[in-house]
């Protein structure tokens, strides 16, 4: 497989992170199996900012490092990458600007400051113009732009998820993971068809920012105008076509979500499994819940927790308290 990062490097990788986080919980989710497959839910909000991006960041950020001096480190997000490299920037004692949307989702961006990462806010409500007006303040001698969609490094992190799903639930048959820009599901399949070459790992986009479904389906990087999903992890309106050949040759098929299912995912992760989810962080499940395998092993990855009141109203879990379901620990 060209351009995916090697076992050798993803190794190194989970060793790097080892020393500032424990690996995170794959459990069992019996609401959602049944007779003939049974599902394991993969807990990344236990991480640092309750989403799987700080496996990324830190990774590149301490890769990079040792490669040559950087004096700040920038990013754009919509929230849990910022999130994510504000986190690493400060454990590793670097300044981090992060570029941010407008209006953007008020938890991640409360994460953001809480890290110490000086926040602009700039353009549109997607991620387009943060993109360009980050890139335009990085081209200077001392700034690593640390991009989530095309920085080599951040799904070497990522696909250590892939190793423990491996080592947890050695008899996993299917994956089911959300796509926003790429790097997770390029990370997390890289890892997997290197271990366990026959598991099925399936991504999932929202039906309202379909970019890269669309794009995996023609072979070409197909845009789109808008990408206005309750999901703002998801929102990607403008694929990589290096992006787009990785995953043809990884990611074995592709399913849409409505904004109805994943809200509908997350009051079921939260009152029958005692996890709360963000709507990206649920996508898994609602691709799941709309077409289960009849068979196997399934792993769902729940990516992040970082979930605004108004979602949660929306979802209707703002009245159930999550301490008394079975999972609660992990959020």
């Amino acid at each position: 497989m060209e351009n995916v990062p090697s076992l050798l490097a993803i190794r190194e990788a989970r060793k790097l992170l080892d020393r500032y986080f424990p690996v995170t919980r794959t459990v069992s989710a019996p609401s959602l199996s049944t007779s003939g497959a049974t599902v394991h839910l993969k807990l990344e909000a236990e991480l640092p900012t309750s989403s799987f991006k700080p496996r990324g960041a830190l990774y590149a950020l301490a890769t990079n490092l040792a490669r040559r001096p950087i004096q700040e480190v920038t990013a754009s997000s919509t929230g849990n990458h910022g999130a994510a490299v504000a986190f690493a920037a400060k454990t590793l004692g670097i300044p981090a600007t992060i570029f941010l949307p407008t209006n953007p989702n008020p938890v991640k961006r409360k994460k953001i400051a809480e890290f110490g990462a000086r926040i602009v806010e700039t353009g549109a409500p997607d991620l387009a113009a943060a993109f360009q007006n980050a890139l335009t303040y990085s081209n200077r001698p001392g700034i690593y732009f640390l991009n989530d969609a095309t920085d080599p490094d951040v799904p070497v992190g990522a696909a250590t998820i892939g190793l423990e799903i491996a080592e947890q639930i050695p008899e996993v048959t299917t994956v089911y993971v959300p796509i926003g820009d790429t790097a997770l599901i390029r990370g997390v399949a890289a890892a997997l068809k290197q271990l366990i070459p026959a598991v099925k790992v399936i991504g999932v986009q929202a039906e309202r920012a379909p970019s890269y479904y669309l794009s995996w389906k023609e072979g070409r990087a197909i845009p789109t105008e808008t990408c206005d999903t309750c999901a703002d992890g998801l929102a990607t309106r403008t694929p990589e076509l290096d992006n787009v050949r990785i995953i043809r040759q990884l990611v074995d098929e592709i399913v849409l979500v409505s904004e109805d299912q994943m809200l509908q995912s997350i009051a079921h992760l939260y009152k029958q499994e005692g996890v709360l989810a963000e709507p990206a962080g649920a996508a898994a499940t609602a691709a799941f819940l709309a077409n289960p395998p009849k068979q196997g092993r399934v792993v769902l990855l729940v990516t992040g927790a970082n979930i605004p009141e108004e979602i949660k109203q929306r979802a209707g879990i703002g009245e159930f308290p999550l301490d008394a379901s079975p999972h609660s620990s992990n959020c």
